[in-house]
């Protein structure tokens, strides 16, 4: 259940359907000079053709990573 939360679940249908692995779109984001969430999630719609729920599971999931750390 926690994967669903941060959005890991969405993972497969990301890679398959964007073609880029998820480490691949976490450097990405982390490269960004962004640092909010919807920032970067706008920012992965409108520059890389996401849509809302995959961008937002991505940045999710990343920053929540980040953060453990």
């Amino acid at each position: 259940m926690a994967d669903s939360i941060q959005g890991s679940a969405y993972f497969p249908s990301i890679e398959k359907k964007y073609g880029r692995p998820i480490s691949e779109w976490k450097g990405l984001i982390r490269s960004s000079p962004l640092t909010k969430h919807m920032e970067l999630v706008n920012w992965l719609k409108s520059e890389h053709g996401l849509g809302h729920g995959h961008a937002n599971a991505l940045v999710a999931h990343t920053l929540a990573e980040d953060k453990a750390k």
